[in-house]
């Protein structure tokens, strides 16, 4: 039996039916086997990132997004902008992503995006690319991908049944899939540089 690849997806958006979160649900309805997908749920429970509690007794939700994290052999990132920047509670979450030191954290994990927003949205994921560089992630060039979608494109079920959208996503999966490699037969990782 081949192993499972496992996949977290995390929106950048609390809105309901927002078009970032439809892409991501669309992304796991795509995920070809023996890939298994998850969407992170927890971004609206997290607390706001304080250095002084970032130690061995962490927040109980921030524990949990690290552990999610590090589960997953990949993770597929769709978010808006907002005021020219990341959503404040997306960017809290990276914060918290930070400081994990332990195997399986972002460094060196294959990661990627998609931009669904009809205005471009550049300064948002410059900004995502850059937190993400910092955090030592592989991004998947290949499979960060801009497909303008609008809240008319979702389905009753949240879903975006767009053909040429669910093509896109298809591609980016099927990029960001190639690189990640489960854990069962992943090398021991070396914990990332010390920062600051």
């Amino acid at each position: 039996m081949a192993e499972k690849t496992r996949l977290v997806l995390i929106s950048g958006s609390l809105r309901r039916r927002s078009t970032n979160t439809g892409l991501l649900l669309t992304a796991r309805a795509l995920v070809p086997a023996p890939v298994v997908a998850t969407l992170y749920e927890g971004m609206a429970d997290l607390p706001q990132f304080n250095p002084d509690d970032d130690g061995p007794a962490l927040p109980r939700r921030a524990a949990e997004l690290r552990a999610q994290i590090r589960e997953a052999d990949a993770v597929l990132f769709s978010t808006p902008e907002y005021a020219g920047a990341l959503p404040g509670s997306f960017k809290n979450l990276l914060d918290w992503a930070v400081g994990d030191d332990q195997p399986g954290s972002m460094n060196g994990k294959p990661v990627a995006w998609v931009n669904v927003s009809p205005r471009g949205a550049e300064h948002a994921h410059e900004s995502l690319r850059r937190v993400l560089e910092y955090l030592g992630a592989r991004i998947v060039e290949s499979a960060c991908l801009a497909m303008p979608v609008t809240s008319d494109s979702l389905d009753p079920d949240g879903l975006i049944s767009s053909e040429e959208v669910r093509a896109g996503v298809s591609t980016a999966l099927r990029e960001l899939v190639a690189l990640a490699e489960p854990r069962s037969v992943r090398p021991a990782e070396a914990p990332p540089p010390a920062l600051g």
